[in-house]
């Protein structure tokens, strides 16, 4: 009985010190673990040549140090500059597999040789505009002072527009670049537009301003004018001749060769004198702007730059009071605003002022600055029973005074209704209202008398009859004397003979 107890308390003590049950999906997972640390013990090895392979690669982006140098630096720093230098910094990236963009050369008639296009022509007239440019180097020397302020400006209109670079030259044979030039036929500005194709074109005529003379706005005016001649006849000779003779005109010389089977080019047209020679004195003065030493000329360099850039005046502004705001010569600034046909600036929030572009943040800043009256003239109209020194003394100035600034001739005068300039008196508000620009008078062109001359044998002399045309005379004038019949004898002894001869006044 006590040895099966013991037995049984020895079987409850060694169960009791067994181990728990453990479920069945736990107790397979420690066996794989445990093969799997001889497994990880192996992969080091494998990872260790690893090491290496990333020390080796270290020196790849060692040498980088190096440059950081001050030496290295500053060789690096000579790099961008060198550059910039040579105009690379300036330029697009180029493509792969092509060339790089070269820089814009830094001088204007470089520019504009590069962008020639028409083809070259030869010939007398040629070598005569040749000629005459280069035997005036003063002349020349003007022209390119003045073209120097616009130049750029033309060039980059007719760039824009895809036309050629000679048409940027056409403004030297028209006025040579002179934004005052007027002619008989009252041409104005450097493109020397009339007053009717002025108009046709956008050009604003008035007692104000004359938009010819304006040197952006006529410009875009002529190259819409070139523009639409070129579509017209296809042609860039037929488009500069129609330019200078009219549209018309070289349409109906096309027409009458048309007719007769004969060429219609510039060459083979009927054309006046002066637009026969107006393609070959472009090509002289392209040819001298090509290569001025081979006419022993030098042309003064134009930056490849800007000259002027535009200010918008929202009020009307003296033009003395302008040029002193922007601190520059008078004459300057109506060399570079011409269009100004007063001493005052008449503006409705739309006029540019062009100044030169260093320029213009003094001419803001002074005019911020100022607390006078901008305007110190104002129109007074002429009435019936004015006298023009009583008005002249009435603003305190001189009757040759009121003409110069009003630009009435010494001899001419001043009549009712006409409308005057004269200065503010007091505060009082300027009077400025828009007036229409004064009638220009055309000269008519008068034909002189045409003679008819017969000759006829009256023995060993000739006789000479002239008969010249007379026109009616006009009104309050004396009608022309009769012709009167005088007799001489040839010589002693020989033939009477009747001669008509001009006739004496009879009054």
């Amino acid at each position: 009985m006590l040895i099966r107890t013991t037995t049984l308390g020895l079987v409850a003590l060694l169960a009791a010190c067994a181990p728990l049950p453990v479920p069945p999906e736990t107790v397979p997972a420690r066996p794989e673990a445990t093969p799997a640390r001889p497994e990880t013990t192996l992969a080091w090895p494998e990872a260790t040549p690893a090491r290496p392979e990333t020390t080796l690669a270290q020196p790849e982006a060692t040498p980088a140090p190096p440059e950081t140098t001050p030496a290295a630096k500053n060789a690096a720093a000579e790099v961008p500059l060198l550059a910039a230098q040579n105009g690379a910094a300036e330029a697009p990236p180029a493509e792969a597999g092509q060339p790089a963009k070269p820089p814009p050369p830094a001088n204007l008639w470089q520019r504009i040789r590069t962008g020639f296009r028409l083809p070259d022509r030869n010939g007398p007239l040629v070598q005569e505009g040749e000629q005459w440019y280069s035997s005036r180097p003063d002349y020349v020397a003007r022209m390119v002072e003045r073209g120097s302020r616009f130049l750029y400006y033309v060039v980059e209109e007719v760039e824009r527009r895809g036309m050629p670079a000679e048409i940027a030259l056409l403004p030297m044979i028209e006025s040579a670049y002179n934004p005052r030039a007027y002619s008989r036929s009252n041409a104005s500005g450097i493109w020397q537009f009339i007053p009717s194709t002025g108009k046709l074109y956008g050009l604003r005529q008035n007692f104000w301003y004359d938009a010819r003379r304006d040197v952006l706005a006529a410009t875009n005016a002529a190259l819409d004018y070139l523009e639409k001649l070129y579509g017209m006849f296809g042609n860039w000779e037929l488009a500069l001749a129609s330019y200078n003779w009219g549209e018309g005109a070289v349409s109906r010389a096309i027409a009458r060769n048309q007719a007769k089977g004969l060429p219609t080019d510039y060459e083979s047209l009927a054309l006046p004198p002066e637009t026969r020679a107006y393609v070959p004195k472009l090509q002289a003065v392209k040819n001298i702007v090509a290569d001025p030493a081979r006419f022993g000329l030098q042309l003064a360099d134009i930056p490849n730059e800007p000259y002027f850039a535009t200010v918008t005046l929202k009020r009307p502004i003296d033009v003395q009071l302008a040029a002193k705001l922007a601190e520059m010569p008078l004459e300057e600034f109506k060399y570079l605003n011409p269009e100004n046909n007063k001493p005052v600036i008449k503006s409705d929030g739309s006029k540019a002022l062009v100044l030169p572009r260093d320029r213009v943040e003094i001419f803001q800043r002074n005019l911020e600055a100022n607390d006078r009256p901008l305007v110190s003239w104002q129109v007074y109209t002429v009435k019936r029973h004015d006298q023009p020194e009583k008005i002249a003394a009435k603003y305190g100035m001189t009757l040759a005074r009121l003409k110069e600034i009003n630009g009435i001739a010494g001899g001419k005068k001043i009549n009712p209704g006409q409308a005057l300039l004269v200065p503010v008196r007091g505060n009082a508000e300027p009077y400025l209202p828009d007036l229409p620009a004064p009638k220009v008078a055309t000269a008519r062109y008068q034909p002189k008398k045409k003679y008819t001359q017969a000759v006829r044998k009256v023995g060993p002399k000739k006789l000479v009859q002239r008969s010249a045309a007379t026109r009616k005379p006009a009104a309050g004038q004396r009608p022309p004397a009769k012709r009167v019949q005088a007799t001489i004898r040839s010589r002693p002894g020989g033939k009477t003979i009747a001669l008509a001869e001009e006739p004496k006044d009879a009054h």
